[in-house]
C-alpha cells in the first residue's frame, strides 16, 4: 500500500480515539507526505494546525498508525505547507522529476530580534553560560568552538542562541549566520536527497558556507543515522575553517542516547555549559524584567511575593505574570497580594494533578527522553528504557492515585514489587542527585503543558 492508502487506515483508527470536533477540524485536515528515516512525516494545513497536533497528538497518532497500518514509525513529524518534504512523496505514476526548489541563503529573518543579551536575566543559574555566549559573539569561531549548550526546558537556550545570531549581524554584518532546528535541519536535508543532486548540493552550501551555525535541540537527531552522518561532515567542514558553531539541547552529552560517538565527542571539543534552575533571588529579577517589558510598575514587595513560587522554568514564570496582570486589570487596581494570589490560584488549577492521566505522564515522559513508548513501557531492559522507565513509574505514583498493580500492568505486567523498586530507586536518587530533580522537573513542566 502507498503512503496515502496506510494514512486512510490510520484515520480510521484515530476517529475512534479523539472527539468529533477535534478530528474534523485537526486530524481530518492532515495531509500524508511519506515515511522517511523511521517517522510518518504529515502536512498540516497552517502553522497553527501544525503546533497543535504536534504539541498533542503525535504520540497518539503514531501510536495508532503503527497498530492500523500495521507499521513500526519511531516518530511523528508535523509540517507546515512551506516545509512540504518532496523527497517523502511517492508520485502515483511515471513523471518527469520538478525542478530543485532553491534553498535560500541565510537570512537576520532567521533570528528573533527580541532575543539580545541586554534582555536574557543573568543570575548564579546562568552566568557561566551567559559569559560563554557573549564570548562566541565577539570572537566567532575563535571562542569556544563548539559552544554546546544544555538545559531544562524554557530556561533561555533559544534566547542566547538568538542573542549571539544578532550581536555577531550588529558587529559583523557580512557574516552568514544561520540559526535553525535540528527537526528543520532533518527535514530539509530529506526535501534535498529526493530532489536530485544539485538540491542536495544546495543544502550542503547553505549549511556549510555559513560563519556561524547554530542548530537548536540537537537531541531529535537521535535514531536518524542519516540526519547524524550529514551534520557529522557539515561539522566537521565548518570546524575546520574555524567558523562558530552553536548546539543546544536538553539534557548533558553523556545523556545522549542513539547519537553516534563520533558525534558527541565532537560536542564536548570546546565549552560546555549548562542553565540551571532559577532560584528565588533570579526569579525576582526575572518577574522585574518582564514587568518592565510589559511596562508594569510592580511593587518590589509583590515581585518577591510571586517569586516564591517554585517556578522551574521562565515560560511558566511568563504565563503567571500574565495572568497576574490580566487579574488586575480586570479588578481595575494595580498589581497587589490579592490578584498575586487570585492567579496563584488559578495556575495551580491549571497545572493541578486532577487534569493529569497516566498516558499524559508516559507521554511527557517519552518525549523527555526521546524514547517510543512501546520500548518505555515494554520489556526491554537495556539501559535507554529502563531509565526513563524508572522515572515515568515515579511521576505516576506521586502525582495520581493509582495502585501499583495497575502500573504494572501498564508496564508490559510487571509485579507490584518492580514497580516499587523503580518508584523508590528514582525518590532516593531525588535526595542526593541534583540531575535527578532536574528530570523530574522537566518532565513535570512537559505534563503540565498538554
Amino acid at each position: 500500500m502507498n503512503i496515502t492508502e496506510l494514512w486512510t487506515k490510520a484515520l480510521s483508527g484515530l476517529e475512534k480515539e479523539i472527539s468529533a470536533v477535534i478530528y474534523d477540524v485537526y486530524i481530518k485536515t492532515l495531509e500524508p507526505v511519506g515515511l522517511a528515516d523511521g517517522a510518518l512525516i504529515i502536512m498540516a494545513p497552517t502553522v497553527e494546525a501544525r503546533n497543535f497536533v504536534f504539541d498533542r497528538y503525535r504520540t497518539l497518532i503514531r501510536t495508532v498508525f503503527n497498530k492500523e497500518a500495521d507499521s513500526e514509525i519511531t516518530e511523528v513529524r508535523v509540517i507546515e505547507p512551506s516545509e512540504r518534504v518532496q523527497a517523502a512523496k511517492e508520485p502515483e505514476e511515471e513523471a518527469a522529476p520538478p525542478p530543485p526548489s532553491p534553498i535560500p541563503e541565510p537570512r537576520p529573518m532567521h533570528l528573533n530580534p527580541k532575543y539580545i543579551f541586554d534582555r536574557f536575566v543573568v543570575g548564579n543559574s546562568n552566568r557561566l553560560v551567559y559569559a560563554a555566549a557573549q564570548a562566541v559573539a565577539a570572537n566567532p569561531g575563535t571562542e569556544y568552538n563548539p559552544l554546546f549548550i544544555y538545559g531544562g526546558v524554557g530556561l533561555g537556550k533559544t534566547h542566547l542562541m538568538h542573542a549571539v545570531g544578532n550581536a555577531v549581524r550588529a558587529s559583523n554584518p557580512e557574516l552568514k549566520v544561520i540559526y535553525s532546528s535540528a527537526e528543520k535541519f532533518a527535514n530539509e536535508m530529506i526535501a534535498s536527497f529526493g530532489q536530485g543532486a544539485k538540491a542536495n548540493q544546495s543544502f550542503r552550501d547553505k549549511y556549510r558556507s555559513v560563519d556561524v551555525l547554530m542548530i537548536d535541540d540537537i537531541q531529535f537527531f537521535a535514531g536518524k543515522d542519516r540526519t547524524q552522518e550529514e551534520f557529522f561532515n557539515t561539522f566537521n567542514d565548518l570546524y575546520e575553517l574555524n567558523k562558530q558553531i552553536i548546539i543546544s539541547c536538553d539534557r548533558p552529552i553523556k545523556e545522549l542516547f542513539d547519537i553516534e560517538e563520533r558525534l558527541k565527542s565532537r560536542f564536548a571539543w570546546g565549552m560546555i555549559a549548562d542553565i540551571q534552575v532559577p532560584d528565588e533571588e533570579m526569579r525576582v529579577a526575572i518577574f522585574q524584567s518582564k514587568a518592565q517589558d510589559a511596562k508594569q510598575n510592580i511593587k518590589p514587595h509583590i515581585l518577591h511575593l510571586m517569586a516564591q513560587n517554585p517556578f522551574s522554568n521562565i515560560r511558566d514564570m511568563e504565563g503567571f505574570l500574565n495572568k497576574v496582570v490580566l487579574l488586575a486589570k480586570l479588578n481595575g487596581t494595580a498589581v497587589n497580594e490579592e490578584t498575586v494570589a487570585a492567579a496563584l490560584k488559578d495556575f495551580r488549577e491549571e497545572t493541578s494533578e486532577e487534569n493529569i492521566t497516566v498516558e499524559d505522564i508516559i507521554s511527557a515522559s517519552s518525549k523527555y527522553f526521546n524514547i517510543s513508548i512501546a520500548d518505555m513501557t515494554g520489556k526491554k531492559k537495556t539501559k535507554e528504557a529502563v531509565e526513563p522507565r524508572q522515572y515515568c513509574i515515579y511521576l505516576i505514583s506521586e502525582l495520581l492515585a493509582v495502585p501499583l498493580v495497575s502500573i504494572g500492568n501498564r508496564f508490559g505486567g510487571r509485579d507490584h514489587t518492580t514497580i516499587m523498586h523503580s518508584r523508590n530507586k528514582v525518590a532516593a536518587a531525588l535526595k542526593t542527585n541534583p540531575r535527578a530533580a532536574t528530570i523530574v522537573s522537566d518532565i513535570k513542566s512537559l505534563i503540565y503543558r498538554k
